[in-house]
Formats: C-alpha cells, sequence, structure tokens
C-alpha cells in the first residue's frame, strides 16, 4: 500500500520554490545583469526565507544545527554548508560584485544541485528517486531565477538566457515524466509546457521589442515552475511501501 509522506509539507515545499528561485536569480543576475545590487539582495532574501520555512518546520529549533554533522553522507548537511558559502559571496558581491559575484553565482548552482539530490536520496518515494528529478530541480531553478530577473531588465542577453532556461527546463520535465509518471503532476506539467514554455517563449520573443511582453513571459514561466515544485514536493509524493519477494511459510508438523 501506498500512502502520502507527511514529514515534509508545505514549509518544506518553501525551500524548493523560494531557495530555488533565489538561487537561479543570482545566477541569472551574475549572467546578465551584474551591475546592479537589487537582484542579488532579493536572490539572498529568497533562500533565506526559503531555509527559515524548513527550520519552522522542525519541532525542536535548536536541533537545526545538527544538520551540519555529516557532510560525507548528508546531501542536507552539503546544502547548508554551500547555503552560508552563498550568503557569504552573496554579501561580499553587494559592496564588491567583482570577483564575488561570479562566486556567488556558482555556489547558487551548486546550492540548487544540492536540492535536486536531496530529493534523488529519498529512495522510498518514486517521484523523488528518480535520477532525472535532479535536472528537474536545477532547471526549474533557472528558469524562475531568470523569471524574476525579468523585473530588473529585459536586456536581450537576459532574454536569451530566460529562453534557454525554459527549453531546458521542459526537456527536463519530459525526461522526468517519462521516467516517473505521476498523476498528481499531469496538471502542473501541463501547465509548465503549454503555458510557462511555448506561452512564454511567444511572449519572450516579443519581449525583444515590448518589455511589459517580457516580463508577463516571466510571470508565466515563474508561476508554473512553483506550482510544479509545490505538487511534487507536497501531493506527489507518495511511499512505496514495503516489498516482500519471499513470503515466510510455516512449516508443519
Amino acid at each position: 500500500m501506498n500512502w502520502l509522506q507527511k514529514h515534509w509539507d508545505q514549509r518544506a515545499a518553501l525551500n524548493f520554490m523560494l531557495g530555488g528561485a533565489g538561487a537561479g536569480l543570482m545566477i541569472a543576475a551574475a549572467l546578465a545583469y551584474p551591475q546592479d545590487r537589487a537582484p542579488v539582495l532579493l536572490s539572498l532574501v529568497l533562500v533565506a526565507t526559503g531555509l527559515g520555512a524548513v527550520w519552522l518546520e522542525i519541532g525542536k529549533k535548536l536541533r537545526a544545527l545538527n544538520v551540519f554533522i555529516n557532510p560525507f553522507t548528508s546531501w542536507m548537511t552539503r546544502e547548508s554548508f554551500v547555503a552560508a558559502l552563498l550568503f557569504s559571496f552573496g554579501a561580499a558581491a553587494i559592496v564588491k560584485p567583482q570577483p564575488f559575484l561570479p562566486l556567488a553565482a556558482l555556489t547558487a548552482l551548486a546550492f540548487v544541485y544540492c536540492q535536486g539530490r536531496i530529493l534523488r536520496a529519498s529512495t522510498g518515494i518514486p517521484a523523488w528517486r528518480a535520477p532525472q528529478v535532479v535536472l528537474l530541480i536545477a532547471s526549474t531553478a533557472l528558469a524562475e531565477g531568470a523569471a524574476l530577473c525579468l523585473l530588473f531588465t529585459t536586456a536581450p542577453l537576459l532574454l536569451n538566457w530566460f529562453a534557454l532556461a525554459l527549453v531546458l527546463r521542459a526537456i527536463a520535465w519530459s525526461r522526468y515524466r517519462a521516467a516517473a509518471p505521476s498523476a498528481a503532476l499531469e496538471a502542473p506539467g501541463k501547465a509548465l509546457v503549454q503555458l510557462g514554455t511555448v506561452g512564454a517563449l511567444l511572449l519572450a520573443l516579443a519581449g525583444y521589442w515590448v518589455p511589459a511582453a517580457a516580463q508577463l513571459a516571466g510571470a508565466a514561466a515563474l508561476a508554473t515552475g512553483l506550482w510544479l515544485k509545490f505538487v511534487l514536493v507536497t501531493r506527489a509524493a507518495f511511499n512505496q511501501g514495503y516489498a516482500l519477494p519471499h513470503l515466510p511459510v510455516r512449516g508443519t508438523r
């Protein structure tokens, strides 16, 4: 019998949603908008809010320090160490973008990779353990971060990066869906493809001439990506249950 996991709720989902989008924003800012410090600050706020939501989920709050104990075996521990580096480089980038913003962007990429591996390590949950989930989580972060960066600038370089991230996310979703089909993810997945990819790409194309269209494209890509991750963490996460390939047979006398 399968049952929906209860350990991670909406607060855990916020870490993947806000943390991923914030990390993606750091990467987009470093690539296309390094002269402004506002995206860097927003990125750090989003990542901190996502991690704070996970902290609120813990019954005894001081136990959160235990996350730093197992860097060799736990992807949560690695995420925590990477997050500390991300905040350090990000704060330094606010004061001096070069050379710290590129370092913050590389650390942000490592952060979203850790997020994907956290889900991948949950071997009892078919929707999470598929290897394709790592690229799905990373690509959604890149697309959502580029979408957020469109609030600050619609420069051609950012629009190009946004379009590339959308295509990568669509490919990642297609591969993941084939490997780990889930009825709960069908509606958000359909929206991701139709509205968050095809519709967003068309709007992004118009955004080369009409900046407001680019921002609408960003809103569509952001909303559909966040919806998909919310459902992935909270509604598609069914435990597989126990498998007994050989049942014990009681002997007779």
